[in-house]
């Protein structure tokens, strides 16, 4: 991992970095996952997100593995991103830098060495909502399934002081289109805090995805030279 990029100390917490907007406060349920709080750091500031197709439910696979079928909490969306493939895949495997280009990821740290493949792990941290002591949530991630250049699929929980998600299970798909690469994004999240209010938790859940989405095709359409109008 890079010097350049914040370090994940050894106890997987990490200092709060000033909270943005005026919708963190809203944040009503205890507990947040990574992208959970990337609508309400990143959305202020951004410009409106392209038309594309956007689906609360999802039957996506990765070698044949896909979200957890049985989770109530559960989002997918679309985008397609005028950028070489190479560049996008490039921007979502080197996890070590995703502090660089996506506001809401504070930390991000492989836990063992060589490229991105199935059993690889990392370990990242977001903010936690002011409504739980902690100052970050911990996400530890598992790869489940990888196929270079075309899917991704990682699982693992979500931990902070005060709350949890048990299992978060996330899906990326990379197609070549006219126009670029049509990424397709699928999550599913598990446990009794979510399950508690399936309709906050989905709707937290999709702000996420859609502004890591916004932040992936503003990142990689600027580095290919077709930055977003």
């Amino acid at each position: 991992m890079s010097s350049n990029h914040p370090q994940v100390p050894p106890n997987g917490r990490t200092s709060r970095r000033p909270r943005q907007g005026g919708r963190l406060a809203a944040l009503a349920l205890p507990f947040a996952v990574a992208g959970v709080l990337a609508a309400s750091v990143s959305t202020a500031h951004a410009a409106p997100a392209p038309a594309r197709e956007d689906r609360h439910g999802g039957s996506a696979t990765c070698r044949g593995e896909g979200v957890d079928p049985g989770a109530r909490v559960r989002y997918a969306a679309d985008i397609v991103i005028d950028a070489p493939l190479s560049t996008v895949w490039t921007l979502q495997t080197d996890v070590a830098r995703w502090p660089s280009w996506q506001p809401p990821v504070l930390t991000a740290k492989r836990l063992d060495p060589g490229p991105l493949r199935k059993g690889s792990r990392f370990r990242w941290t977001t903010p936690a909502p002011p409504t739980v002591p902690a100052d970050a949530m911990t996400i530890t991630s598992t790869v489940g399934q990888l196929r270079p250049g075309s899917c991704l699929l990682w699982r693992g929980p979500a931990v902070g002081e005060g709350a949890r998600i048990d299992e978060g299970v996330h899906l990326w798909t990379f197609t070549k289109v006219g126009g670029g690469v049509r990424v397709h994004t699928e999550e599913t999240w598990t446990g009794a805090q979510v399950d508690a209010d399936v309709p906050n938790s989905t709707r937290l859940l999709g702000e996420g995805l859609e502004a890591w989405l916004r932040d992936l095709k503003a990142t990689a359409e600027a580095r290919s030279g077709h930055p977003r109008g």
